[in-house]
């Protein structure tokens, strides 16, 4: 089977997380031919990837979004839109829903310039009346510009052109879910949406901090991102998720649940086996397995651990991971420097397993988490983590229904370092408590999150979709 992957800003120009989840998707299934659609930020990362490219993958199409700020308008980007063309783009432009085939036909199909709107007397005309109507004490200088930089990249990726596959699978909603809506369109094929969290609302998180959006701006920043899960959901003929919080989380947002599958993470539990109990040595070491990222929010994990060390000078903090925001990863450094903390090492993309071995528990400070790799590899090598109560990281340290191993680890609230550093101070002073915990979390691990499982479930859900589509084809 042919399978195009379309992946938003993760592998592979990053690792871990999803990054990890594919690679480890693609390698494990050396029978599949996979083609990489990827969407990136910045066409400086071309060809910037952190991982070997699996030999099974046969192709890689790289899109990035700030090459659609260099398009220059011509005289061929004059068109004469029909009614039908301007119902679409002016719904568009309100976030209501457009008919996304028409759409399609017209950036796709009819190859119409991404800027043949945005410079057209049509576009102007549809601004002048949604900014009176919604916007009326906006700057229709700063609405218009606005509204430019939301929908040019749209525009842009909705006139790129599709891989051939046998089936497409996003691995997100936004502009993921839509190129994996326009590939399947395009060459009438099955859709598969992932989601290893919850796109929309991480957005929303985000744009609702964003100090570059003006706050009566940023609701149609919102709306855009949930209009674009909306094509996502309605036009996926197979909807993932990690858990069924989130599951119930899409169907809220409007995917349809006859869609629906959960299918948990899993790793090899087996690599993460060989890692030693710990020695001691007369520290506590903690490690925090993670993507430097404001939405991993390391602040708050520096503050909790420096409130530690004033209490337990014998303790330190590895912080392993590569750098998704080198603003965010210079503001950390500063934090540590600003509060004179020491015993904090960031060293990076690091051999995980090498520091495992001296790591007494882990910690993870997410705001947002889907099914944390990180937290089932810790509990696979026998450590116990405090995490914050954010995705399924409480289920993956108490259990679910089905689950009766015990605690471990524990779960404060995000954005809480005075929780965090309580209970990180209660896993330090506790060995007797790492070690049931320790048992409890391998246990968990060997039952419920085994990566071959995963792996099995995933393949059968391109078989059921690919099934499917070939009976609608012989009808």
């Amino acid at each position: 089977m042919r399978i195009c992957m379309i992946l938003e800003g993760c592998y592979p120009y990053v690792r871990g997380g999803v990054s990890s989840w594919m690679h480890s998707l693609i390698t494990s299934n050396p029978q599949h031919e996979y083609v990489l659609w990827l969407i990136g930020a910045k066409a400086e990362e071309r060809g910037q990837f952190k991982y070997d490219m699996p030999d099974n993958v046969a192709e890689i199409h790289e899109v990035f979004l700030d090459d659609a700020l260099r398009l220059h308008a011509g005289r061929g980007d004059r068109y004469a839109f029909t009614k039908g063309e301007i119902e679409a783009l002016r719904k568009l432009i309100l976030c209501e829903d457009p008919d996304w085939e028409v759409l399609f036909r017209l950036y796709n199909e009819k190859k119409v310039g991404a800027l043949s709107f945005l410079m057209s007397h049509t576009f102007l005309d549809i601004l002048m009346e949604i900014c009176s109507q919604r916007y009326p004490h906006m700057s229709f200088a700063y609405f218009f510009h606005s509204i430019r930089s939301m929908f040019l990249p749209a525009l842009y990726l909705l006139g790129q052109e599709p891989p051939e596959a046998d089936v497409y699978h996003a691995t997100s909603t936004g502009y993921g879910g839509l190129l994996g809506a326009l590939g399947a369109w395009r060459h009438h094929r099955p859709y598969i949406l992932t989601e290893h969290g919850i796109y929309t609302r991480e957005r929303e998180e985000e744009i609702l901090r964003a100090k570059w959006i003006s706050p009566q701006f940023r609701q149609h920043w919102i709306n855009l991102f949930y209009l674009f899960s909306h094509c996502a959901y309605d036009r996926a003929d197979s909807v993932t998720s990690l858990f069924q919080r989130y599951a119930d989380i899409q169907a809220e947002l409007g995917c349809d649940p006859r869609k629906q599958k959960v299918i948990g993470n899993g790793i090899r539990v087996e690599r993460f086996e060989t890692v030693p109990p710990r020695e001691p040595d007369g520290f506590i070491n903690i490690t925090a397995i993670v993507r430097i990222h404001p939405i991993k929010d390391i602040k708050t994990m520096i503050h909790a651990f420096f409130a530690l060390k004033q209490r337990l000078p014998q303790v330190r903090l590895y912080i392993l991971g590569d750098t998704d925001d080198e603003e965010y990863e210079k503001e950390c450094r500063a934090l540590i420097e600003q509060l004179r903390v020491s015993d904090i090492e960031m060293p990076g993309n690091v051999d995980v397993l090498e520091y495992l071995a001296f790591t007494d528990f882990t910690v993870l400070s997410s705001i947002s988490e889907g099914q944390p790799l990180a937290v089932l590899e810790s509990l696979a090598a026998g450590r116990p983590c405090v995490t914050t109560d954010v995705g399924c990281c409480r289920t993956l340290l108490e259990g679910g229904e089905d689950d009766d191993f015990g605690p471990a680890g524990m779960v404060v609230p995000p954005m809480h370092s005075p929780a965090l550093a309580n209970a990180m101070e209660v896993l330090a002073t506790r060995p007797d408590l790492r070690e049931e915990m320790a048992e409890a979390g391998v246990q968990r691990v060997k039952a419920h999150y085994v990566h071959q499982d995963m792996v099995d479930h995933y393949n059968q859900n391109y078989e059921e979709v690919a099934a499917a589509w070939r009976a609608l084809d012989l009808n």
